[in-house]
């Protein structure tokens, strides 16, 4: 399945389940989509957008750093084109302006990313060590913006997992950058599966903010 189409499943499936009136829409047609089904909908949506994060940015930092220009083009139009859908997620629960928020902000750590991989590449260490800074910085910024979007998103939670999500990935990175496609291999496996660690509790917090969205058809 081409990457469009994962993403298209991912928004769509968040979409749906998360569009107003939804959940009132199914119980008066009569349709027999369960509030546990819309839940998991909503689950496998997020974890399908900020899986395929993982795994379009790491393409993109290992074309960067072996001088594949055309390769890591087409990987980061394609990261982009992944941070819009997870705006577009974010739109469909919170309103389009929260989402139109959402992506410069999400943008950010990309850039942060870049820089780090441009230090790596290019050796210079005090490039890494700021980008760093601010990937860790960044975290502050996101959990803040969750927070005060869902209240049963924690700020210092968030920023946690937030946290890890950039060290698993900067693994990716030293690993790319050292020519150890084992090690790499590994580290991107690792930084893919801490996304369900963000994809799920965002998905809860969701279900638990707005119930009335996931009830269940009357029997």
């Amino acid at each position: 399945m081409r990457a469009t189409s994962i993403r298209s499943v991912g928004v769509a499936a968040i979409v749906a389940v998360l569009a107003m009136g939804c959940a009132q829409a199914m119980s008066e047609s009569g349709g027999t989509t369960t509030s546990a089904t819309k839940a998991a909908e909503l689950r496998t949506g997020l974890n399908t957008l900020l899986g395929e994060h993982v795994y379009l940015a790491a393409a993109a930092t290992g074309a960067a750093l072996g001088g594949r220009e055309a390769e890591f083009k087409a990987a980061a139009a394609a990261l982009d084109a992944n941070s819009m859908d997870i705006a577009r997620a974010i739109g469909a629960v919170y309103g389009a302006s929260a989402g139109d928020a959402f992506l410069p902000l999400w943008r950010k750590h990309i850039g942060f990313v870049v820089d780090y991989t441009v230090g790596v590449a290019t050796r210079d260490r005090a490039k890494q060590d700021r980008a760093v800074s601010d990937l860790i910085g960044y975290t502050q910024d996101f959990g803040a913006f969750l927070a005060s979007a869902n209240p049963n998103l924690p700020k210092a939670v968030v920023a946690e997992l937030v946290k890890h999500h950039v060290v698993t990935l900067k693994e990716v990175i030293d690993a790319q950058a050292a020519g150890d496609h084992p090690r790499a291999g590994r580290a991107l496996r690792a930084a893919y599966s801490h996304m369900r660690m963000i994809a799920d509790p965002l998905a809860e917090a969701i279900v638990k903010q707005f119930p009335e969205r996931f009830v269940a058809r009357a029997r």
